[in-house]
């Protein structure tokens, strides 16, 4: 499972890309071939050198020279002799040219080989690491040790928790409690990895303790956590868990948890655990959206002509966007006048309409899913849409 600190392409590289209008863009996606035996006959480099020369017919098409072509594609070439770009592969590579340079980006998608040239990226494979990816939170919980974790499919992060907490939680301890009643390791604030120790009397001032804990901690979790749609997941132990439940105030709180003390378990094996818990959370959404399609057929807030929904989603007005796998519908769209033009393939003039579609109802705050054809909502149809209006 690939695990980053960050996101393997931030939105605002994705939004930078998007923008990116010039003659000449060459989008170019393979994959890299982690297996041993690949690697050592170099057959992603390969496909990258029929990739270019893929390119290089293309903008021979353009009527632009043999030695501008070369000089051009330069950069990419450059790549297929880049050890370092080789030795530690990810799933899938990316790579996107114009006349301001090359951007390539290593990412954790088996990209099956393609190549591309417009005057525009095409950048919809790239929308499976925003839809797909589903963003959530992990709070690491004992007595003595609380961390918070920005999770997804593709990235876990810590969030430094402690730089929202230590003063609430003195705060909390001096006004409910004397201050004798909560101590922490000489040095270390209470949330980082000093220890909270309770000198209550019984089992009663115990919980008093851990409750005023759980409380401090909460208000935390609120300052911390901006989105406050994502879910928040505790990896801890039952009791703590139940005693923390009933503090809390966040209102996406997710009711299942990671059993056993997480202090020393590996960060790797914790986003391995919380993603498969949380896998199934983000899938419902997805299936919500087929589910609406199926009962709102009948009426006109959806549709499965290509014909409306291009239009429909280049003025920003799809809800959410099904896209088959694997096929692109060609042609030109002028919105000023409305004028759809479809053709049967790729020409010099025109674009991936499937492309720019899904590209804009992303940007535009909808959905999109790329599924496979027995997947679509309306089978046989290339997009199938919820509208907006």
């Amino acid at each position: 499972m690939y695990i980053s600190n960050n996101h393997p392409l931030p939105l605002k590289t994705f939004k930078s890309l998007a923008k990116d209008h010039n003659l000449h863009c060459v989008s170019i996606y393979l994959p890299m071939d982690k297996n041993g035996k690949e690697q050592n006959e170099h057959l992603a480099q390969s496909k990258l050198s029929k990739c270019i020369r893929d390119v290089h017919k293309s903008l021979l098409e353009h009527e632009i020279n043999e030695k501008e072509i070369t000089n051009y594609l330069m950069p990419i070439q450059a790549l297929i002799v880049d050890s370092e770009l080789w030795r530690n592969p990810s799933d899938g590579l990316a790579l996107f040219l114009d006349k301001n340079g090359l951007k390539y980006y290593t990412l954790p998608i088996p990209f099956e080989a393609f190549t591309f040239v417009a005057d525009h990226f095409y950048l919809k494979p790239l929308l499976p690491l925003y839809h797909d990816d589903g963003l959530y939170y992990v709070l690491e919980l004992s007595e003595d040790y609380v961390k918070l974790f920005e999770g997804s499919r593709y990235s876990f992060k810590d969030l430094y928790f402690e730089d929202f907490t230590p003063d609430q939680l003195e705060k909390v301890v001096g006004s409910d409690y004397k201050p004798k009643m909560f101590q922490f390791r000489s040095g270390q604030n209470a949330f980082g990895s000093g220890s909270f120790h309770g000198h209550g009397e019984g089992k009663d001032d115990k919980q008093k303790e851990l409750t005023a804990f759980f409380k401090a901690i909460d208000k935390g979790v609120n300052k911390a956590i901006k989105n406050k749609k994502a879910p928040l997941l505790i990896a801890g132990v039952s009791k703590l868990y139940s005693g923390y439940k009933e503090a809390n105030t966040y209102p996406n709180f997710y009711d299942k948890y990671i059993s056993g003390d997480p202090q020393f378990k590996d960060k790797k094996k914790l986003h391995e655990e919380s993603w498969k818990l949380m896998e199934g959370y983000f899938e419902k959404t997805k299936k919500d959206k087929l589910n609406q399609f199926t009962e709102l057929y009948s009426t006109p807030k959806i549709s499965y002509q290509v014909n409306e929904i291009i239009p429909a989603a280049l003025n920003g007005k799809i809800d959410t966007l099904f896209v088959q796998k694997d096929i692109d519908i060609y042609g030109t769209y002028n919105k000023e006048n409305g004028y759809l033009t479809l053709n049967s393939k790729k020409k010099l003039s025109n674009g991936s309409l499937t492309n720019l579609s899904s590209i804009k109802t992303f940007m535009q705050g909808g959905n999109v899913y790329i599924l496979e054809p027995q997947d679509m909502p309306e089978k046989g149809r290339p997009l199938n849409a919820i509208l907006r209006y």
